[in-house]
């Protein structure tokens, strides 16, 4: 091993160095994946200890390295039962990027006597549905899914394995239907299953945002699926993917984002990060403000 050089007990080499730039690299990965929920305070608290521990024992203090030793140790398995949601999040982010991943060529050919699942379908009863629901100011949510069934999700709800359908959709989510609290799952143009339940995003969100946007986000960002939003108090259109939001669209806005998103085109630069269209927001209201002035 080179040594490149020395700071007082510590001897840097290349592969010291490489270490380094590796650990920094998932540091970041992990707080971007982090970055704007409660748990990021958390990981924070761990790894302020851990490096208090590296440096006490660096310093050979051996009572206290002793005791923040047994804390690290119990810390490891406390940390996956606290980061339980984050880890499935890191999980799944590595399935789809993976080889195997629905989306790639090599599970085609690998799985080739597997028959493959055609994700395409017609989306118009979607989009009729969402503008009667929207001019009515008829809450609703709904899951599009194109790489699987999302079961566990479906499950909390009743399954119905319907055709999709216009009428169909606004049935469910007619607000005198035993069915219309919660989400509908639609997947290969079948309405899976209805009255789901959702689970909600740890971050902070906008105020104007209600429980629907909340649960649309948190889902986009535990699964692949994109999340259609109609607002109940404004009947305004939203969809969410991968923790992202795109506020306000147009019916037809709407069906490019899902033809796209079922065509496996990338969609995910459509759509604005929560801080930046909060950030972006506050510009127009300062703007309209010093207009108004």
């Amino acid at each position: 091993m080179t040594l490149l050089f020395k700071i007082g007990f510590l001897d840097i080499s290349i592969v010291n160095i490489i270490d380094i730039a590796l650990v920094a690299a998932l540091l970041y990965q992990v707080y971007k994946l982090l970055k704007g929920s409660v748990a990021i305070k958390i990981f924070l608290g761990f790894l302020s200890i851990y490096l208090i521990y590296l440096l006490v024992r660096a310093l050979r203090m051996e009572l206290l390295s002793a005791i923040l030793g047994q804390f690290m140790g119990v810390g490891v398995i406390a940390a996956i039962i606290i980061f339980a949601p984050e880890i499935r999040k890191f999980l799944l982010l590595i399935g789809r990027s993976s080889l195997l991943s629905d989306d790639n060529v090599w599970k085609d050919m690998l799985f080739f006597w597997r028959k493959k699942d055609n994700s395409l379908f017609n989306i118009s009863p979607i989009i009729d549905a969402s503008k009667t629901l929207a001019g009515s100011n008829t809450g609703a949510l709904m899951v599009i899914s194109k790489s699987t069934e999302l079961k566990f999700y479906a499950e909390s709800g009743d399954i119905l394995d319907a055709e999709l359908s216009k009428r169909l959709l606004i049935s469910i989510f007619n607000k005198y239907s035993p069915l219309h609290d919660g989400a509908v799952i639609i997947h290969n143009g079948k309405i899976k299953a209805a009255r789901c339940i959702l689970p909600v995003t740890e971050r902070e969100v906008p105020a104007q945002f209600g429980l629907r946007h909340r649960a649309a986000i948190g889902m986009s960002e535990t699964t692949d699926a994109i999340v259609l939003i109609v607002s109940e108090e404004t009947g305004q259109l939203s969809m969410s993917k991968n923790g992202k939001i795109l506020h306000n669209m147009s019916f037809q806005e709407i069906r490019e984002t899902i033809n796209d998103y079922l065509n496996n085109l990338d969609v995910d630069a459509r759509f604005e990060d929560i801080e930046e269209y909060e950030l972006k927001k506050r510009r127009k209201l300062a703007m309209t403000t010093k207009s108004a002035s």
